[in-house]
């Protein structure tokens, strides 16, 4: 995610490197490269002049202090913009009706189901809210069936009218049973259209008149850069949408669309799709997407995509398991579990300050885990649980039995056995204490 912008606006923070101060000249330089490096991620030609110009004006109004450099100041300038031109502070979801009518709008091939799905789970899950999905989508194929299996899939009832033919009364009918039923937040999947056209603005007017939600989201494919800008613009037009979703931002988007659709439409971007599961759904926080695309991480979020997946009795019991030299191949196996559940590898590694442009080349699979659980399920339940026990013989029937060699099992034990001992020898204070003071000093520096 906004790999290509990083790198151009790192070449062109390079323009001010081993400058000693912030002229006229070396910051006009610097914003023709960043307007480029904007243009080339799909930004709003506009958008992109106006940006620049805010950024060079603060620029030259700035004095550079002894303790940073013109690039430093620069690239605080620009994360504070970034950072205004994406919304400025996070915006929640409008809740206090009882029920809540949310409306969802958007394209085919946007994502706009998917959503919907993910939707449901993170108001059950995160805000304790009991919601109910209905079907409104009743001209692409199984639309109606794929929201009946995301609901399974999230313990959220859908409500369906398989007889009608008519969204409109399907929208109104299902708002009417999520208030017989006790839902206080009703879900409502619209048609798209792979175009905009008259029939579908007049009909999901006509949904909106109906319903009178508190929420409308319009759906956006990020890949789609500028085109779903223009489309954001033509649907808020006629619905006036409280909000924007970007979905799909764990593909290669360049960006476009996430920093320019508010400057067009005046309307905040309150969650993004990181991902197919149900789970891969952010709230959308500008401060730290502007960090991200500035190549600084975003420490925060990946905190609390670890806090979602962890939790506090499993972590007591694991550190007992750690203190008294217990913790097995289970274990390690849930751990890998959990991880997997915070999102794909590349968007995780991206959060952390730094990482993202270290291994910017290097590919980095989604099933990367898969020979390590691999080789862990080949082994019987009571080596798992006995990790000492396993020898040579056990080692060559677990490496044909998973699929892998025995170099890849060896190795694979031997650094679960390694981390074991360090676990353990971190686990206790005194011993933590004694490794860091006996750990090397770097030259030249202080430790």
């Amino acid at each position: 995610m906004f790999s290509n912008l990083q790198d151009k606006l790192d070449r062109a923070f390079k323009v001010l490197k081993g400058q000693g101060n912030i002229t006229e000249i070396n910051v006009a330089e610097t914003m023709k490269e960043i307007r480029k490096a904007l243009l080339d991620a799909d930004v709003n030609y506009k958008t992109a002049k106006s940006f620049t110009d805010d950024v060079k004006q603060k620029a030259l109004g700035e004095n550079v202090l002894t303790s940073i450099s013109p690039g430093q100041l620069l690239t605080k300038i620009m994360n504070d913009e970034l950072t205004e031109l994406m919304g400025g502070t996070v915006t929640d979801l409008d809740l206090s009706s009882n029920p809540t009518v949310i409306l969802i709008a958007g394209l085919n091939g946007a994502g706009k189901t998917t959503f919907t799905g993910k939707l449901a789970n993170f108001l059950k899950d995160k805000k304790g809210k009991k919601p109910l999905l209905v079907a409104g989508d009743v001209y692409r194929p199984a639309a109606i069936d794929q929201l009946e299996v995301l609901g399974g899939q999230v313990g959220v009832p859908v409500y369906t009218d398989r007889n009608s033919t008519d969204p409109i009364a399907i929208a109104r009918a299902g708002v009417e049973e999520g208030k017989r039923n006790g839902n206080n937040v009703i879900i409502i999947d619209t048609a798209g259209r792979l175009a905009i056209d008259e029939a579908l603005m007049n009909e999901i007017t006509a949904v909106k008149e109906a319903t009178q939600p508190q929420e409308i989201l319009f759906v956006v494919d990020s890949m789609t850069g500028q085109d779903a800008v223009n489309t954001a613009k033509t649907f808020n037009d006629r619905l006036d949408f409280t909000g924007v979703v970007l979905t799909k931002l764990d593909g290669d988007t360049r960006g476009g669309a996430a920093l320019s659709i508010k400057s067009v439409v005046n309307k905040p971007i309150k969650f993004i799709g990181t991902g197919e599961k149900m789970e891969a759904l952010d709230v959308f926080y500008p401060d730290r997407m502007a960090s991200r695309i500035l190549g600084m991480g975003d420490v925060v979020s990946l905190v609390e995509r670890a806090q979602q997946q962890f939790d506090e009795k499993q972590a007591a019991e694991l550190q007992k398991k750690i203190r008294k030299n217990k913790f097995d191949f289970n274990d390690f196996r849930s751990q890998i579990q959990q991880i997997k559940k915070m999102g794909n590898m590349k968007d995780l590694i991206g959060m952390i300050p730094g990482a993202g442009k270290a291994l910017k080349d290097i590919e980095i699979e989604d099933d990367a885990f898969k020979p390590i659980e691999a080789i862990i399920d080949s082994m019987t339940p009571f080596e798992r649980e006995n990790p000492d026990v396993i020898d040579q013989r056990r080692r060559n029937r677990i490496a044909k039995g998973s699929g892998t060699n025995i170099d890849e099992v060896n190795k694979l034990i031997k650094q679960f056995m390694d981390m074991r001992k360090v676990m353990k020898q971190m686990s206790n204070p005194a011993m933590a204490a004694k490794m860091m003071r006996n750990m090397p000093k770097m030259p030249g520096k202080p430790f």
